[in-house]
C-alpha cells in the first residue's frame, strides 16, 4: 500500500489495515502525503441494523449501557471450505479475530466506545491449526460496562447482537426475529424496523475519489480497530488482562 500510494493510486482495502498501529498510521500518512483516497472496508457500520441500533442508543431507549455481546462465526474450518492461507500465521497475520472477528470488534467500539479500560482474550485452536480458529475478547469499560466479542471458524450460527441497559434490552439476529427491544421488567419483546443499508464502503471510496475528500471517520476507526486487535493479541499471548490503550504497538 505504501508503494501504491507513492505511485499516486487510490486505495481500497479490507480490515485490518495493518498488523500494528504504527504501520496503520504510516499507511494513512503516506496516503495523505500523496493525496490519494484511502478507504478501509468496515461494511457492518453501514448496515440497516446498525443504523437502527444507533438510533435507539441516541434516543436513550436503553438507558445506560451495561453489557454488549456480538457474535459472528462461520464453519469454514470444520466444513473444509476456508483456504489454507487463513491458517498461515505469516500470510494471514493472525487468526479468527484478525479476520472475521474484526466485524464484531468495530461494532462493539461503535456501540460502547473505542476506549475500554481493560482487554482480556482467550484464543483456541480446536482444529490444531497454527492460528486460533475461535476467540473471545472481553472489554471492561471505565463505567462498569462490559463488551464481549465472539468469533470463530467452527460454527455457522447466525450473526447476533445482545445489548442490555438500565432501561431496556435489545437483541438482533440475522435470521429469525430481526431487531427487538424489551423494556426492563417486561417479558414482552417489541419488533423494531430496520432501514435499508447505507452506502457501502466501496461506494464511499468512489465518492471520496470523485469529491477529493478524506475518509476521516473511517480511517480513525480503522486505526482504533488495529489498536484493539493488537491489545487482544497481547492479552491472549500473555494470559493476562491488559490495560487499554497499550500504546502504538
Amino acid at each position: 500500500m505504501l508503494r501504491v500510494a507513492r505511485a499516486g493510486k487510490h486505495i481500497f482495502t479490507e480490515k485490518l489495515l495493518a498488523p500494528t498501529v504504527i504501520e496503520a498510521e504510516e499507511i494513512i500518512g503516506m496516503a495523505d502525503e500523496a493525496g490519494v483516497a484511502l478507504e478501509v472496508s468496515l461494511p457492518r457500520l453501514y448496515h440497516g441494523y446498525t443504523t437502527a441500533i444507533m438510533g435507539e442508543l441516541d434516543r436513550g431507549r436503553l438507558g445506560e449501557l451495561t453489557y454488549c455481546r456480538i457474535r459472528l462465526s462461520h464453519d469454514g474450518a470444520i466444513a473444509g471450505w476456508l483456504p489454507d492461507r487463513f491458517y498461515d500465521p505469516a500470510a494471514a497475520v493472525g487468526g479468527a479475530l484478525s479476520d472475521l472477528g474484526c466485524h464484531p470488534a468495530y461494532l462493539t467500539q461503535l456501540f460502547l466506545g473505542a476506549l475500554p479500560a481493560t482487554v482480556s482474550a482467550t484464543y483456541a485452536s480446536f482444529t490444531q491449526r497454527q492460528v486460533e480458529d475461535q476467540a473471545v475478547v472481553t472489554l471492561g469499560y471505565p463505567g462498569g460496562a462490559i463488551g464481549v466479542i465472539e468469533t470463530g471458524f467452527l460454527s455457522g450460527d447466525p450473526f447476533s447482537i445482545e445489548m442490555h441497559g438500565t432501561m431496556a434490552s435489545l437483541a438482533y439476529q440475522s435470521t429469525g426475529d430481526g431487531l427487538r427491544l424489551r423494556n426492563t421488567g417486561s417479558d414482552t419483546w417489541q419488533s423494531l424496523p430496520v432501514p435499508s443499508d447505507e452506502a457501502d464502503p466501496f461506494s464511499r471510496w468512489v465518492n471520496h475519489i470523485r469529491d477529493a475528500t478524506r475518509a476521516d471517520d473511517n480511517l480513525s476507526r480503522a486505526v482504533e480497530l488495529t489498536r484493539l486487535v493488537s491489545a487482544a493479541n497481547t492479552a491472549a499471548a500473555t494470559g493476562t488482562t491488559v490495560p487499554y490503550p497499550i500504546g502504538a504497538t
